[in-house]
């Protein structure tokens, strides 16, 4: 074999892993669909994974968007200071949390502690057998499994985006008035009439659309997770840094298509 032959054979299977990769998202996600409005309706395990995903991410979305708005007041001000300009920071707040900071922010620190929860639960189960044993009890794993945890990261994501521009605002305009003393007044009414309901909306839809990128890729590395408990590790970092990569692409064209 010459020494050319083997950063090329290593070279190929890299490609051919990530191809099969993107093949299993593709089948998980059309699974998804063709299972959503099938019966039965698992509502207790839809509202059990609401609150997995909400409930038990608020106090981690609370402090990061806390902070978020704070440090973020602070470099603004210095910034818009030096053209005279600190009264606009609110607005500049107002208009980074809703459009971009919250929903990028939200979604991947619940990434980190609900799409690789996702995957390690699956990828535990895969490697115990037990999904083989719903699939010999005539249950489809994606209709028990995937369908109310994607369901639920949809519809809790946006929520936490709007708690996450609350509190960033509310701690901008802590910092913004007591710290750095800009007029309260001022403080609001820029951000009551730079802020529109439109740039809540499309960012809660930006959060939509990440919780479901998290979901589903945490769900297909879990439920395609083989080789034992080193495997569950290593599908568990893999959706983690998918999931982050994704989002951050996604990102850039949703805010081309939405401003």
């Amino acid at each position: 074999m010459s020494r050319l032959s083997i950063p090329i054979e290593h070279l190929g299977r890299r490609v051919f892993r990530a191809v099969e990769s993107v093949g299993r998202v593709v089948v998980v996600t059309c699974a998804f669909f063709r299972q959503l409005f099938k019966p039965p309706f698992r509502f207790h395990e839809l509202i059990r994974q609401m609150e997995f995903v909400g409930a038990d991410s608020l106090s981690i979305v609370a402090v990061t968007g806390l902070f978020t708005g704070m440090v973020f007041a602070v470099q603004l001000y210095i910034a818009l200071s030096m053209f005279g300009a600190a009264s606009l920071v609110g607005a500049t707040v107002g208009l980074s949390l809703t459009r971009e900071l919250s929903p990028v922010f939200c979604a991947l620190m619940v990434t980190g502690r609900v799409g690789s929860a996702m995957a390690a639960t699956l990828g535990s189960m895969r490697v115990s057998e037990q999904i083989d044993a719903l699939d010999a009890m005539a249950v489809n794993p994606v209709h028990y499994l995937m369908v109310p945890r994607i369901l639920a990261a949809v519809f809790m994501m946006p929520l936490l985006v709007l708690v996450f521009d609350s509190i960033g605002i509310v701690g901008a305009y802590g910092v913004a008035t007591g710290l750095l003393h800009v007029d309260p007044g001022l403080f609001v009414n820029k951000l009551y009439w730079f802020v529109d309901p439109d740039d809540l909306w499309k960012g809660m839809i930006k959060g939509a659309v990440f919780g479901f990128i998290f979901s589903v890729i945490g769900c297909s590395k879990g439920f395609y997770t083989v080789g034992g408990a080193e495997g569950v590790g290593r599908s568990t970092t893999e959706a983690v840094v998918v999931s982050s990569v994704l989002i951050l692409m996604s990102d850039f064209f949703l805010t081309r298509m939405m401003w």
